[in-house]
C-alpha cells in the first residue's frame, strides 16, 4: 500500500522565505564610482559601475542637479548631488537597501 505523507504547506512556504532572506543577506552592493571631467559650463560628473557608465549629472545655472541615465532619454531635476546620482543608480536597478537583521 502506497501512503502519501501530508504537505505542510506553512512549513514549505517559512522555509523558501527563510532562504530567500539568506539569499538577500549575501547581496553586495555594487561598487560605484563617481568622475568628474571639465566642460564647457563647469563640471559633468560620471557615476560608473565598474567600467559600465551609469550616467552622468551636472549642476544647472538654477543651482538644481539634472541627471541624464545612460538607459534613459529623459533628464530629471534634482536639489542634491547626492539625490542625482541616487536617481542614476536607481534608474540601473542597482539600489541596494540596507536590511537590519
Amino acid at each position: 500500500m502506497i501512503t502519501q505523507e501530508e504537505f505542510d504547506n506553512k512549513a514549505s512556504v517559512e522555509s523558501e522565505f527563510e532562504e530567500y532572506v539568506d539569499e538577500l543577506a549575501d547581496a553586495v552592493a555594487p561598487e560605484i564610482e563617481i568622475d568628474s571631467v571639465p566642460d564647457d559650463l563647469g563640471e559633468l560628473y560620471r557615476v560608473w559601475n565598474g567600467s559600465h557608465l551609469l550616467g552622468t549629472f551636472y549642476q544647472n545655472l538654477e543651482g538644481k542637479w539634472v541627471t541624464q541615465p545612460c538607459n534613459s532619454d529623459k533628464r530629471h531635476c534634482c536639489d542634491t548631488s547626492a539625490s542625482a546620482q541616487l536617481l542614476i543608480i536607481a534608474v540601473n536597478g542597482l539600489l541596494v537597501a540596507d536590511v537590519a537583521a
